[in-house]
């Protein structure tokens, strides 16, 4: 197959969703119909040996929540899928952001009864603003629930896009009968059981079956009425308004029974979009050129914790990656020639021969690679929009047995390379080194996992900073002089940008008052050398 073939196969997406609207739930039932795992992990049996096969991490394993984004491959009718599994839980919205970056789709996931959630919208703000195009799956219609018709309109008002209803639930909770897909003419009945696969539920055919409307009664009825309603005042499906962001095809259904899955298969294999065009500082980088190119978006530490290891996870951009290939990171200049590289399935890894566009592969390094990083053919390349945002809590950390400090220090470097949390190195002399976050969680993340990969108990005590702002002059004097007078208030992060720590946004605003001349950021992207 040429390059360009290889690339019309693949289809990039995440799944986002508001903590516990089932989405590492789809994630696996994905898998299972796909035919890449042949068992689903369960993951409310947190007790039982099985977890979600996205869900790796000891700790969220122990919490029954995702706190790492995870990768998986999977081929389905020809297309070779790459599924980005995302924390939903609003403290890591970081990882979350940066893992949008790497996708050409997004599947949202919506708990029914509680319609749009907070973190929902924060999400597809995101989304909105790639114009990444959206499928939604409204999920547990095993349960008593909001009316889809509810639903919709709630789409429609909070997130500002058209639905495109294309399959419709028939009855809810003990009177769910199932889903008729709009697309094919036909009736999906409801059967519960977590280990049956949609190629064994019973279909029935045609809208006007009379077969349907005797065994469903009422819940048939109304489902009749309103899919004629929707057939008449929504907008039919548009896959240019899909590919736009302004329209999202909608499906019911219910994940933890298997239920309603097939169809959103079919749709991502269907409508969502192959790899597209991505921008470069320097040019517009297509998928289909022959030579390779692609961009670091996420950093794991230890993901085999008998090894040590750091996996940077590569999206790649264009052209064809083969193992052993000479690759130079455009950051650096250095030349690097990875023979291990792998494809995932969560923490299951596979030695990969070749990757095309659109395609997500890991690099085990030892620090070589960092968020953001562009690895190419020799070509000087830097992407955009990788972004990491002025943390709004502080703690420092101290490591309770002072002969652990270098695995302390050891452990925060990593930690804040892949983005798990942001390290602040003060200058003045003998500061304890400051941790950064967005939520309260990701503190705890930290201190679990420094005690659990690096052998390190660490103490986390409050701090006098609540604010920070990344700086830069035009005037390299001028940078100089704020720094020396504010010595107190300056830190440097992991790449060694400077920072401005702030008690109080009152005490920001005297310092840009103080020093026009300074520029204060509130977001950097990687590597420190642009900032917004």
């Amino acid at each position: 197959m040429t390059i360009a073939n290889e690339v019309a196969r693949r289809r990039t997406f995440a799944i986002i969703s508001h903590p516990d609207a089932g989405k590492t739930t789809l994630t696996e039932k994905l898998l299972l119909f796909a035919g890449a795992i042949q068992i689903a992990g369960s993951v409310k049996a947190r007790k039982a040996s099985r977890h979600a096969s996205s869900d790796w991490m000891e700790i969220e394993k122990q919490r029954g929540i995702s706190v790492a984004s995870s990768v998986m491959q999977m081929e389905y009718r020809d297309c070779v899928i790459n599924l980005l599994d995302t924390p939903g839980h609003q403290d890591f919205s970081e990882d979350t952001y940066r893992v949008l970056t790497a996708v050409d789709a997004a599947l949202m996931v919506l708990d029914a009864a509680n319609g749009v959630e907070p973190q929902t919208i924060r999400l597809l703000q995101v989304c909105r603003a790639r114009n990444t195009p959206i499928i939604t799956f409204v999920n547990k219609f095993d349960r008593e629930v909001q009316e889809p018709l509810d639903l919709l309109s709630e789409i429609e008002s909070h997130l500002g896009m058209d639905t495109a209803p294309l399959s419709w639930p028939v009855g809810m909770g003990r009177s769910f009968g199932g889903v008729f897909d709009l697309r094919r003419n036909r009736m999906r009945v409801f059967k519960a059981g977590q280990e049956r696969r949609g190629g064994d539920d019973e279909m029935i055919d045609g809208l006007d079956n009379p077969v349907i409307a005797e065994r469903f009664g009422d819940a048939f009825a109304k489902a009749s009425e309103e899919i004629e309603l929707i057939q008449e005042a929504s907008p039919a499906f548009d896959r240019q308004a899909f590919l736009e962001g302004r329209q999202t095809p909608v499906f019911f259904g219910s994940a933890i029974n298997n239920f309603g899955v097939q169809e959103v298969l079919d749709a991502l294999v269907d409508f969502a979009p192959p790899p597209g065009p991505r921008e470069a500082l320097q040019r517009q980088v297509q998928p289909e050129e022959s030579k390779f190119s692609g961009v670091v978006f996420k950093v794991q530490a230890n993901m085999d914790p008998a090894h040590r290891d750091r996996v940077a996870f590569v999206r790649v951009s264009s052209g064809r990656f083969e193992r052993g290939m000479r690759l130079k990171v455009a950051r650096t200049g250095k030349e690097i020639r990875p023979n291990n590289v792998v494809s995932f399935l969560s923490q299951r890894r596979e030695l990969v021969d070749e990757a095309y566009a659109g395609d997500v592969i890991g690099i085990p390094n030892h620090g070589v690679l960092h968020l953001g990083d562009v690895l190419t053919e020799g070509e000087a390349l830097q992407f955009t929009g990788l972004p990491f945002f002025a943390p709004e809590l502080f703690q420092a950390v101290e490591v309770k047995d002072p002969l652990r400090i270098k695995q302390l220090r050891t452990g925060l470097t990593q930690l804040g390379e892949e983005g798990a949390i942001q390290v602040f190195r003060p200058e003045a002399a003998g500061g304890a080194l400051l941790l950064g976050a967005v939520g309260q969680l990701q503190f705890e993340v930290v201190a679990h996992r420094l005690k659990t990969e690096y052998g390190v108990d660490a103490r986390m005590m409050p701090s006098r900073y609540n604010m920070a702002r990344w700086i830069t002059a035009d005037d390299p004097k001028e940078l100089r002089k704020f720094m020396q007078a504010n010595a107190a208030n300056i830190a440097y992060d992991v790449v060694d940008a400077v920072a401005f720590l702030a008690g109080s946004p009152a005490q920001l605003r005297v310092a840009q008052e103080l020093y026009p001349a300074i520029q204060f950021h509130a977001m950097r992207e990687h590597g420190g050398q642009v900032f917004a």
